[in-house]
């Protein structure tokens, strides 16, 4: 009747194997489940999740093939002799990037390994509440019995099932980061975050890059913008962020087909990709063929072979994401879940390795400390980096009222720019505060170089409760990028009574 472990984690991402491990440094008996089903496309890859994997990593090092290849061109102007036009071969970059991925699955491994943790390689269900079986490879049925159970399966990519030929023919990021030869003229489709970031590093690389928008690029990220006057000149002031991002993009060389959505995929005799598409706004039909049509549609969460039902876990019957209380317990008071796969969580690492080991502290640890979501920064990778913490613009005037929020804001051009010749028109910040005397901040916004490194560094100052005039008696860093944040003395009002001191 004594279950055989204290802690069975189903899931080998980034918030599981956080969880397990802290727990396992409790001295508790601990196991892990980790499968990764193939992509349609028949990808697959080891332990260590989305991230590790089809996400974060890959993203950021073929990000950075972009920006040296960026770099390189720059270099002319600094008095490097490079001669053009460089050439890009994405086979050794692939080669780079697959093998270090591995090198993080063989060193995940070894840390459970090393911390006494059981490893089961198989995609588990539930029997009942305490119960998970699966299938090994070989066909042998595994049954694992736990006190408690977190899940922590994250997500997968969606297809568009509408579109006729989507499944067959097309690809997701999971696959694209794993493909051995180059993709050639490509077409991402559906402008979500991650679809702006690989046509980015795909343009940035040489390739021929076209993205098809249906609506607003980057949507839940800052989106405002406002009419002001001053000296009776009327003026807008572009305030939308991700308007910004895709701007950088297009003149970087990224085509945009915008207001448009496919309908149908065909193979071509030739091998390529013929793309029907509807053109909202002229009313026609379109078509154009590419070597590889990409999909990003969103993640749908991984739990369809979990038998949910059968432990009693309650899930959000239009997202299938599974709810949490702000202990991350489930409907069943053993049961736990944490990352991509909870209801109204942040889809970000971070936030799945903290929620993780906090989990495995209250459990094992004493501690009653809850994982604190409010603050969080984050970071687009596209050309020109977006990185923001806190709220959108648009959040703030819904959470206090336009009358109550101030907003500081300014373009800027970065000092490696300027030798180099190159188009600043996009690098912009803006602030938002209360209006109330010692203007708390609100939210942070900022597009240029290094976007993530400069956020990360402000994060801790606006989770700390920093206001405005603190933030201008910070001493800036010289010359850089950063140090703009502190002289964010352009500001306006919502409305049409905004008063501008600077442009």
């Amino acid at each position: 009747g004594k279950n055989e472990y204290d802690l069975l984690v189903i899931g080998g991402g980034s918030g599981g194997l956080a969880c397990a491990k802290e727990a396992a440094q409790f001295g508790r008996k601990v196991a892990v489940l980790d499968y990764v089903e193939p992509s349609p496309q028949g990808t697959a890859w080891g332990i260590g999740g989305t991230c590790v994997n089809v996400g974060c990593i890959p993203k950021k090092l073929m990000h950075q093939a972009a920006l040296l290849g960026s770099a390189l061109k720059d270099a002319q102007h600094y008095g490097w002799n490079i001669s053009q036009p460089v050439h890009h071969t994405w086979s050794v970059m692939a080669q780079g990037v697959q093998n270090y991925v591995k090198s993080l699955n063989w060193g995940h491994r070894v840390q459970l390994q090393e911390k006494k943790v059981k490893y089961f390689n198989i995609k588990g269900s539930f029997s009942d509440p305490h119960t998970v079986r699966g299938l090994t490879k070989a066909g042998k049925e595994t049954v694992v019995t736990a006190d408690n159970i977190v899940i922590a399966t994250g997500g997968r990519p969606k297809y568009p099932m509408h579109v006729a030929g989507a499944l067959e023919y097309g690809i997701t990021s999971d696959d694209l980061f794993w493909l051995k030869e180059s993709p050639g003229k490509t077409l991402p489709s559906f402008i979500l975050y991650v679809s702006l970031e690989c046509a980015g590093f795909l343009t940035g690389i040489g390739l021929d890059t076209t993205v098809m928008v249906r609506s607003i690029p980057l949507r839940g990220f800052d989106q405002a913008s406002h009419v002001s006057k001053k000296k009776q000149i009327c003026f807008t002031i572009q305030q939308q962020m991700a308007s910004l991002v895709t701007e950088h993009m297009e003149s970087y060389g990224t085509k945009f087909l915008k207001r448009c959505f496919p309908t149908k995929v065909e193979k071509l005799k030739s091998g390529r990709l013929q793309v029907t598409w509807k053109n909202a706004d002229l009313d026609i039909e379109e078509t154009d063929s590419f070597n590889t049509v990409m999909w990003a549609v969103g993640r749908a969460p991984d739990t369809k072979t979990l038998n949910l039902e059968a432990a009693g876990v309650k899930t959000n019957s239009e997202t299938g994401k599974i709810i949490v209380d702000a202990s991350e317990a489930t409907s069943v008071p053993h049961i736990y879940a944490v990352g991509d796969i909870t209801e109204g969580r942040p889809e970000l690492t971070p936030t799945a390795i903290a929620a993780g080991k906090l989990l495995a502290q209250r459990l094992f640890g004493q501690s009653s400390e809850l994982m604190d979501y409010d603050n969080v920064p984050t970071t687009v990778f596209t050309p020109l980096e977006y990185g923001c913490v806190g709220l959108s613009e648009e959040a703030a005037v819904q959470r206090h009222g336009s009358d109550n929020i101030e907003v500081y804001h300014a373009y800027y051009k970065p000092l490696e720019f300027t030798v180099a010749e190159r188009d600043a028109t996009q690098c912009y910040m803006k602030m938002v505060c209360l209006r109330e005397r010692e203007q708390r901040i609100l939210g942070l916004h900022f597009i240029g170089p290094n976007a993530g490194e400069v956020i990360q560094g402000f994060a801790l100052g606006i989770k700390c409760g920093a206001t405005y005039p603190q933030m201008m008696k910070t001493v800036g860093i010289h010359p850089t990028c950063a140090e703009e944040v502190t002289k964010l003395h352009i500001t306006k009002r919502s409305g049409l009574d905004a008063t501008v001191t600077g442009c």
